[in-house]
């Protein structure tokens, strides 16, 4: 098995006019900034235009709504993380052990998934997850892994139920529902992961 590519989110972006890149920039760049300062359901079309600097017509024209922002950005962030993955340090990229790489990918994508589950939920209109391009480069990159450690048996299903747990409804539940530290959740994966290991 090879190491899964970075994976395109929604495709390759077609060639566009300097200015309309730069516009596309500005707007990306705007409406990271408000999400950041704000939080996601603060962010508002309106506002978004206003801090790029454009017309919020350019901004429908390009994004088509504000769940189709939305979505970009969690595009933007969920391609950053990928490669970081890929082509990061150790030892969530290249170079460390494979059973170091899953667990330092089990604490990453935890991490990535709270911090994302407001944009997930703005950009789908629920907890439904990501793009399956996306849920494919995880689990790629995890069955990588095990067969990298040598784990037997149903590689396809053991990594789907390592995967389980890192999906956003999961960790909402767990973390704003039932008030269970983030520490806690981190260190029952990773006893999930010595587990489906075991003596290999």
């Amino acid at each position: 098995m090879t190491e899964p590519e970075l994976l395109p989110i929604l495709g390759q972006e077609p060639r566009e006019r300097s200015d309309a890149a730069r516009n596309r920039d500005a707007v990306l760049c705007a409406a990271a900034a408000l999400v950041a300062r704000c939080g996601v359901e603060s962010v508002t079309m309106d506002a978004v235009a206003d801090a790029a600097g454009v017309g919020k017509g350019t901004v429908f024209r390009r994004f088509g709504s504000r769940a189709g922002l939305m979505a970009r950005l969690l595009d933007e962030s969920e391609a950053a993380w990928q490669g970081s993955v890929i082509y990061g340090p150790p030892p969530l990229g290249p170079g460390a052990p494979p059973l170091d790489r899953l667990l330092a990918f089990g604490r990453s994508r935890l991490v990535t998934n709270l911090t994302s589950a407001d944009l997930l939920m703005a950009a789908s209109g629920a907890d439904t997850g990501r793009s399956y391009a996306a849920y494919s480069f995880t689990a790629t990159h995890v069955r990588y892994l095990l067969d990298q450690i040598g784990v037997r048996g149903d590689i396809a299903l053991l990594a789907t139920a390592l995967l389980a747990p890192l999906e956003v409804p999961i960790l909402r539940q767990q973390v704003t529902v039932e008030h269970i530290d983030v520490d806690r959740i981190v260190a029952a994966w990773e006893d999930l992961v010595n587990r489906v290991v075991g003596d290999c």
